[in-house]
Order: C-alpha cells, then structure tokens, then sequence
C-alpha cells in the first residue's frame, strides 16, 4: 500500500484519485477551492480522440504533431493518441453523457485537425459534464471508505477529500518528495506526509489580466516542484485562446464555434484570416491569436468580431447554451450580430517536465494534466487535447506506481537555472507586489507578440519586485499572498525561458526573431539555481530526460470498476 497525495481535483486529479483508490493505495484528495471548481469545468470544446470511422491514431497523431510546431515528443503524442480512444471509454463508464446524433455519439471538428473527432456532453459544457460525474465518483468512493473505516474493515486504506486547502511547497527529505506543507481552512499550516505526491493543479491563467481560466489558477504546483528542485520546460508557451468574448470576464468562445463555421471579421467587415492561412479561421491557434492580435493593433485595440450569424439561432442555442447565456448576459444577440472577441491566456503547454509515466525528475513526485510538460503538446496545443491529456496521463501515473522506482535515465537537453529572489517567510514586513501590475507586465511583454527589448524590460521590472507572504486579517488575504508568491516565481522563470528562445515558434513569437530555427527545436530545462534544498546550482538534471528510449509498456488498460 502507498500513501498517495493527489493534489488538484480538476479531471487530472479526480482520475488519479479514483484510479489510485481502485488500487487498494491510501489517497488524500487536496484542492484549493470546493471539489468541482477548476479549469476543467469552464472546458468548452470537448475532447478529441480517434474513435469514429474514417479516423485512425495515426491521423490524430499527424495533427497533434504538426500543430506542436516541431516541439512534439513524438514517443508521447503516440501514447496520447493511442491510449486517448480507452480513457474516453472510461469517462463514459464514470456516467459522463457525451452528446449523439442519429449515427451514435455527436463529433465536430476544431483548428487544426484533419478529422472531425472531438466528443462533446451538453453542447459547449463538455467540462462540467465530465467533472460533475467525476466529483459524484470521487464523493462516492470516499463515503465508501469512510463507512468501511467507521466499521473496522478498512483502517488505513480509501479516500479523504480535503477541500479549501492549498499547496503550499513540496517536503524533500534525502533528494526525494516525501509530502507537502498546505495552508489548511484554518488558516494554518500543515504538513501531509506521502509516499507518492501527484500534482495535478493546472495552469496559471493568473499571470494575465484577460484569462479563459478560473481565478484559482495560480500555477502552485509548478512552482512549489520548481522550488523543490524539480525540473521545469517549454515554459515560454503559454497559448492565447483566439477568441474569448471581449467583455467583463472573458468568457471562452470555443474553438468549435469557428469549427461549425462562424468567421473571423475586422471593424470593416473584412474576412482576414482568408489572407492568413489556409486554415482561415481553422488555423493553429497560435496563428489565429497573432492574427486578431495584429488586427486589433491597426484597429487601435478594438477587438475583432466573430461572426456566427450564418449558423442560426436553433443551431447556436442549442450547441452553444453556455456562449449564448454569456452573449445574453452582456447583451448580445449573436444570431443577429457579430461579436466582439480578443485573445485571453488559456492554457500553458510548459510544465514539471516529465516521461511518459507523469514522473518528475524528483523522486516521488508526479505531475498530470495542465500542470506537466509531457512534450504531447509540444509549442502549441492542438484544440481539445488537452482533457485527453489529463485523463491519459493520469491512469499512466496511477499505472506507474506498479513500476520499479526511478526515472529513466538518457540524455541530450539543454540545461539552464534561474535564481530564485523572493521569500517564502511568514514573519516580518514585507513589500506585497501588485497582482494588477504583473498581470499588466506579463501581457504587454510576454504575451501574444513579444520583442527582446520587451522581455529585457519585463525580467528588470520583475526583479524589482518582492512578496513576503504574512498572516491577513483572514484565511483569503493569506491564501492570496502564497498565491501572488508563486505567480512572481513563475513570471520570473517564464521572460527568463522566453528570452532565451531567440527565434519564433508555435505560442511563442518574438519580432526581433520572427522566424523559426530548426537547431532551435529543443526543449529548455529550467531548475532553481542554489537557493533551496536539493539544488545545488548546477541545474544537473542527468536522471530526467528525454522520453523516447523508454521501454516500459504502453498498452491502454481501462478501467473496470467505475
């Protein structure tokens, strides 16, 4: 039996909790918010996997790939692909009620893939149908354990929920992750020992002002496993959602609204991703976002407008009742008239960097979902990827913990630090930075379009900037400040990571190098540099490396006991 912290309880965490108590493991369930708030919920598109006729591993494999702008690890994109059609399986086996048609399960079609292949639960709600069925199982096998617990059958063994809880940092003891320190309801700090801590916090839309994401996504989990001596990567990609609706709240427009054939217009009228790419409104996101971005710089910061009128009024509210409740709430009419829409931080693709297992470079520690670099999604994402990815890569995870201990072992990246100013002390004064102002640093200069003056201004204003995290007059105020905390740790780590990425490619694009270069195809890994136990300055990172020599299976197994 292991003791096993999954912390995070979007569909990355929920899986792993689930399919580690199916195992017989001792697991501890922490989230910052209630169980069903995270980025999983607010998930719009739907979920892609080769599953329909006509379709193949193969085509989706391409796809994933050439959307990753040459960034894929393609041992990890062929495990997504192919492990994607039995995870999918799994969520409806959980009860998640995928939409249908007269020819089975409904699939539409988003940027950038050859095939329409991505599965969708309530029109545009795909994310709160999946965590709703996961929140209901994972209460389930709690109570469960509770009662077998309360009758003496079952001692140590089950789940515990443990809600209204933060991550604080990792406990490292002999070079290894041995638990976590969290900031508890109380307001108090706690120590949870483990034998096995999974990471499954997401993203940090945060770092932005105009964000997809909930507010809770502060991105703690790559920072406490940066600041314990994890390696991180690809943290210079954080992908803009092209179209979020341009009013209070940047509700997501999802990408399958441009799938069923709504277009992209200027203040003119003018359809101009027809002069962009190919694709037209169909491009890589990253190519979309620039494009709406450069329009709305000749337009003096207007926002563009999508139309959707074409579609009609059944087809828009009934498979979008989220965008057009939203559309309605600002009002907006978009069966009649075009909407204004502008790009908003939405997902990052860098990450605790690891193999194909969710293993980190740091003993005992694993990372799944937003919060990983796996190299599945190389520079830029391909459209609704991204809850395949949580939901494969967390069985692998709770699969691997049968595997022999370590990582594995190979070579060939290239290795940088990145010194760690701020202080994590919960005494004395300090300066609390202003959320506001980073946000407003980070989108000017590390957003959509990026110049190296840019990033040398941003990386000089940053370290300008301190946080001490001290007890608030409440709970909130203190969870705010960890959380302001990590947001200063990762904006450092992310202008350091794009300044050194001197040329463009995939969600990162820099205009005093806007072409790509191929000996440039390579994934930085980031490590703090001295400042913490566990590092030594080095940034030696020789046992977590490259994925592609692994020889552990790979076969999808599904689960049978839903």
């Amino acid at each position: 039996m292991t003791r096993v912290l999954v912390v995070g309880s979007g569909l990355a965490g929920l899986i792993a909790a689930v399919r580690a108590t199916d195992a017989g493991h001792q697991v501890t369930l922490v989230t910052k918010a209630s169980l069903p708030e995270s980025n999983t919920r607010y998930a719009q598109g739907g979920i892609a996997a080769a599953m329909f006729p006509g379709d193949s591993v193969d085509a989706h494999f391409l796809d994933t790939v050439r959307a990753g702008a040459g960034l894929c690890d393609p041992v990890a994109v062929r495990v997504l692909c192919s492990e994607g059609p039995a995870r999918v399986r799994d969520l409806i086996r959980f009860g998640v009620d995928f939409d249908r048609d007269e020819s089975g399960v409904t699939r539409g079609l988003e940027a950038a893939h050859s095939r329409s292949r991505v599965l969708h639960a309530g029109g545009d709600a795909t994310g709160a149908a999946i965590e709703a069925a996961l929140v209901a199982t994972v209460r389930e096998r709690a109570a469960r354990a509770g009662s077998l617990r309360e009758s003496g059958a079952l001692a140590h063994r089950g789940l515990r929920i443990r809600e209204h809880t933060m991550l604080i940092d990792l406990t490292v003891r002999d070079g290894r992750a041995t638990g976590a320190v969290l900031l508890g309801p109380d307001g108090e700090l706690h120590s949870t020992a483990a034998d096995t801590v999974i990471l499954a916090t997401g993203g940090a839309g945060a770092l932005y002002p105009h964000t997809t994401n909930p507010s809770v996504a502060t991105g703690d989990g790559v920072a406490a496993a940066w600041r314990a001596g994890a390696a991180v990567a690809d943290l210079e990609f954080y992908q803009f959602h092209p179209t979020a609706l341009a009013v209070p709240g940047t509700p997501l427009v999802s990408e399958a609204v441009r799938g069923e054939g709504a277009v992209l217009r200027n203040v003119h009228g003018h359809r101009f991703m027809l002069d962009v790419h190919p694709g037209a409104e169909l491009a890589p996101r990253d190519v979309v976002a620039r494009s709406i971005a450069r329009e709305m710089a000749v337009q003096k910061g207007a926002p563009v407008l999508l139309d959707a009128t074409g579609l009609g009024r059944d087809l828009l509210e009934r498979r979008f009742p989220t965008i057009t409740a939203a559309c309605r709430e600002a009002g907006l009419d978009w069966a009649v008239e075009p909407i204004p829409v502008a790009p908003a931080a939405h997902y990052w693709m860098g990450g605790v960097h690891t193999d194909i297992w969710g293993r980190s470079s740091l003993p005992g520690l694993f990372a799944v979902g937003e919060v990983a670099r796996t190299g599945a999604h190389g520079a830029n994402r391909l459209a609704s990827n991204s809850l395949l990815e949580a939901a494969v890569f967390a069985d692998r995870a709770v699969r691997a913990l049968r595997l022999p201990a370590g990582g594995p072992v190979h070579s060939g990246w290239t290795v940088s630090t990145v010194q760690r100013k701020t202080e994590r002390d919960t005494t004395g004064p300090g300066t609390t930075v202003d959320r506001a102002a980073l946000q407003r640093l980070m989108w000017e200069s590390v957003g959509v379009l990026r110049s190296g003056d840019g990033l040398a201004a941003a990386s000089v204003a940053l370290e300008g900037m301190t946080m001490r995290p001290k007890p608030g007059s409440g709970v909130n105020m203190h969870l705010r400040a960890y959380e302001d905390a990590n947001l200063l740790d990762l904006a450092r780590a992310t202008v350091a990571a794009a300044r050194s990425r001197e040329e463009s490619r995939g969600a990162h694009h820099r205009s005093d190098f806007p072409e790509s270069h191929p000996e440039l195809a390579r994934t930085v890994l980031w490590r703090l540099g001295g400042e913490y136990p566990g590092t030594d300055g080095t940034g030696d990172v020789r046992t977590m490396q490259s994925t592609t020599n692994l020889d552990d299976p790979t076969e999808a197994e599904e689960a049978i006991a839903c």
